[in-house]
């Protein structure tokens, strides 16, 4: 699946045989992985789902010419590929736009269309569960709508470019990445509640950083070379908050985000290991929880512009 870029016009023309729309309930429709799946007839670049199913997953399909069906989560793309032209169908009403960087697609959990794209496609979709959008919307303490509009080739470049970085932020490090795709799940969620519900909502800014005791808990907890839950989810357990306002006060009070916070101390101890001992970068990527020794070298050098390598021979 991918993106258009004009608004969805709504004409009178007739609706190919097999679109339709049709809201379901949940139980009735396929889990967002397994419909793309079917659909694109291909397995994703990249996956990374929750037990939930929620998840961010990196396609690159051939054009596609069929039926959407019905599914279990919301579904927002992000494109990253040749613009070109599209059309959707939804019942009676028919959307011809324009894929390119910038625009995004909304599936409403439970929605059907037929799509039509002539040309491969580059996308990026983040699968939603409806109770997460209600889970974030209550921790931010909104009364705002949480039905999700259907969207066409909408241009939201904030909600594209959040989306489009996932790609490109799975580091072969399970804490790191696991910490980030929640993150920037509610990230993306606090942005579809903003701008593609009903009515904008407006979110209450939160003061203040955490307690320091709850801080030293946290810091505590990220550093710790052991098994310890290091998820969004126990981070702000530990903090008695919840994970929209522990991400917002954490970062109030270290001026980074759990993730990045947890990055940069991976690439210290990295580079203490590298300076300080013998041991091959093969170990020192295992022992950071790297899978692999080529996964810890992207990763170290996009923030040093640096292969672990040449980091040791420079600094020794």
């Amino acid at each position: 699946m991918t993106k258009p870029n004009l608004r969805e016009p709504s004409e009178d023309l007739p609706a190919a045989p097999e679109a339709r729309r049709i809201d379901l309930p949940s139980a009735d429709g396929r889990p967002a992985d397994v419909e793309m799946a079917r659909v694109l007839g291909t397995t994703p670049f990249h996956m990374a789902l929750d037990s939930s199913g929620a998840g961010i997953a990196h396609w690159k399909h051939e054009p596609l010419h069929d039926v959407v069906e019905p599914m279990t989560h919301h579904v927002i793309m992000a494109y990253n590929g040749m613009t070109q032209r599209m059309e959707r169908r939804t019942g009676k009403s028919v959307a011809i736009g324009t894929f390119r960087p910038g625009v995004v697609i909304i599936i409403p959990e439970g929605s059907s269309s037929r799509w039509d794209i002539p040309k491969p496609v580059d996308v990026v979709q983040l699968y939603l569960p409806h109770t997460m959008l209600e889970r974030v919307a209550r921790e931010a303490d909104t009364a705002a709508p949480t039905d999700l509009l259907e969207r066409t080739a909408h241009p939201d470049p904030i909600t594209s470019r959040l989306l489009l970085t996932a790609a490109d932020a799975m580091e072969g490090n399970g804490a790191l990445d696991t910490l980030f795709r929640h993150q920037l799940t509610d990230l993306l969620t606090t942005r579809l509640l903003a701008a593609h519900t009903g009515s904008p909502t407006t979110f209450q800014p939160t003061l203040g950083g955490l307690p320091p005791s709850a801080l030293r808990r946290a810091i505590e907890r990220l550093r710790s070379d052991s098994d310890a839950d290091v998820s969004l989810a126990a981070l702000a357990s530990d903090a008695g908050l919840s994970r929209f306002h522990f991400c917002r006060s954490f970062k109030e009070s270290t001026g980074l985000s759990p993730h990045a916070w947890l990055r940069q101390h991976r690439l210290e101890q990295a580079m203490n290991m590298l300076r300080d001992t013998d041991d091959s970068v093969v170990s020192i990527a295992a022992a950071l929880g790297y899978s692999s020794q080529t996964a810890f070298a992207a990763a170290f050098r996009k923030l040093t512009n640096e292969t672990p390598g040449e980091w040791r021979r420079r600094t020794r």
